[in-house]
């Protein structure tokens, strides 16, 4: 591992195992093995699949992933023991390219509070480590935990005397999230001067994210000397999670300018592999995150739609299908411009005129102050009404509906008929019943009932309603739709709009009489 390309990044991905401590994110073997299988298609370099000794099953896992998934190496934790050690590489004996990764904390804090040992102690064990796991496999990695609250003397020393019994790669954790890029860089660059045999080491770094810096963080080691990445998907981790691996090759890929690196990774994987992740263990990711949140590539603001539809790179610094989302998606709300829902309905098959358009939109507005998000389906809907239907001849200008347990169904509503406004009433059996009832009151209508259908156009409690309604006239079907958050206005548009319909139907045969 020592001779490497000095422009590559070799990505060590861990979320199968500190990913794994986040809470909540425990995994089935069965489970960490589709994870496995998954960051191997993804190009990870290095799988850290878990800590064997913790439990039987960690060690069923990890010896299944390194029998099984071959074109990756295949690391296992172990602490700076003997027992660990062993137990790391019987479960990682049977992989193509096997690794043990062991370590010891290295802090003065770590050391007085948590094992209790002098420096000398700790140095000789991490020695002693590092030359077990060498006898066992020349792919032998070693992190002084807690490096970044590390003594750096102490620190330079450790290191020196790891790659000396051995260690081919080295690992600089920021275990608590600790540090800030500047000052993360300048340790990095501190072991490139100070530790003489730091050349026959890779240099990695394990950063967390307490402070939000953990991205940030790898980037500033990176442009130091460290050429291997640890990082999980989605960042998921310890307490505030770790590197995120998808925002870590991104920001490598896409300020190529800035870091002139590449890796291995197939980007058009890494959503694959977030989603994966997320059905596993149950664990959202924030609609708002980097990369692979709901929102990354959704654009609602009117202003940056119409500069997308002009040019994609005026307000997207990435494509989506380039981290193996399908598209852009173009939110249509409120703060959407009439560009931008022109352009969506063209997208849709529907060309209107610029008058229709406007008509559109205005409706268009009035349902998105109601409900968050307008779809496809609302566009339709939209559509039907302010394009495609017929001209009124009756309109529906109020209603007020009451029902309930202890009350009769009335409806009270004023319409418009032929210019005139009509206000009257009635009762039924139910809501939609009293309001048919002060439809046919108003409109001195009584035609036949023969359908009436509701279903949600959405998904959610905010789905508007959409109403299908027929009536019979003179042998021919008149059929009225409308959608409408509230369903019965909706019911009741849908009644009136079957009733224009006949009312076109009368005006078309008189004409074709008079003929």
């Amino acid at each position: 591992m020592t001779e490497t390309d000095p422009q590559r990044i070799y990505i060590f991905d861990t979320t199968l195992r500190d990913g794994e401590q986040s809470p909540g994110a425990s995994m089935k073997p069965s489970e960490k093995l589709l994870i496995a299988r998954q960051l191997e298609r993804l190009g990870v370099d290095i799988i850290e699949a878990g800590f064997p000794v913790a439990s039987e099953g960690d060690f069923d896992s990890v010896r299944g992933i390194a029998d099984e998934v071959r074109g990756v190496q295949i690391a296992a934790l172990a602490r700076a023991n003997a027992a660990d050690i062993d137990r790391a590489w019987e479960a990682v004996a049977g992989a193509a390219r096997p690794r043990i990764h062991t370590f010891i904390s290295s802090s003065d804090i770590h050391l007085k509070y948590q094992l209790r040992k002098t420096r000398a102690e700790v140095l000789a064990a991490a020695v002693d480590a590092v030359t077990r796991a060498r006898s066992y496999t020349p792919n032998v990695e070693f992190s002084p935990m807690d490096a970044t609250r590390t003594d750096r003397d102490y620190l330079c020393e450790m290191v020196e005397a790891v790659i000396a019994a051995g260690a081919t790669t080295v690992n600089i954790p920021d275990t608590v999230g600790y540090a800030v890029p500047e000052e993360f860089g300048d340790l990095i660059a501190t072991l490139f001067d100070r530790v003489p045999n730091i050349g026959q080491a890779i240099v990695s770094v394990h950063c967390h994210n307490d402070l939000g810096l953990a991205v940030a963080n790898s980037l500033a080691a990176i442009r130091n000397g460290a050429r291997q990445v640890e990082c999980t998907i989605n960042g998921i981790g310890e307490r505030a999670g770790n590197t995120a691996m998808e925002e870590l090759v991104m920001a490598l890929a896409t300020r190529r300018d800035r870091f002139a690196f590449a890796t291995g990774i197939r980007t058009e994987q890494i959503f694959p592999a977030s989603r994966l992740l997320t059905k596993i263990t149950g664990i959202p990711v924030q609609p708002n995150k980097a990369i692979v949140g709901a929102n990354a590539f959704a654009h609602e603001s009117g202003i940056h739609q119409d500069g997308l539809i002009k040019e994609r790179r005026t307000y997207e610094i990435m494509t989506p299908q380039s981290v193996g989302i399908t598209e852009t998606r173009i939110v249509l709300g409120k703060h959407s411009g009439r560009h931008a829902v022109a352009e969506h309905l063209r997208a849709m098959g529907y060309a209107l005129t610029e008058e229709e358009v406007n008509r559109v939109f205005v409706r268009f507005k009035e349902l998105a102050d109601i409900k968050k998000d307008v779809y496809d389906e609302d566009l339709e809907a939209i559509l039907y009404e302010a394009v495609f239907r017929v001209e009124d001849h009756f309109r529906l200008v109020y209603l007020h509906v009451t029902s309930g347990t202890a009350a009769v169904p009335a409806a009270t509503m004023q319409m418009e008929v032929d210019g005139r406004l009509i206000q009257d009433g009635g009762f039924g059996v139910g809501p939609v019943d009293a309001t048919f009832a002060a439809i046919r009151k108003i409109t001195q209508t009584n035609y036949p009932l023969e359908k009436y259908l509701v279903h949600a156009v959405t998904g959610g409690t905010d789905a508007q309603g959409e109403v299908t309604v027929q009536l019979k006239y003179n042998g021919r079907s008149a059929v009225g739709h409308s959608a409408h958050p509230d369903v019965l206005v909706a019911s009741a548009k849908a009644y009136i709009n079957a009733l224009n319909r006949i009312e076109f139907l009368k005006a078309n045969v008189r004409k074709v009489d008079v003929e």
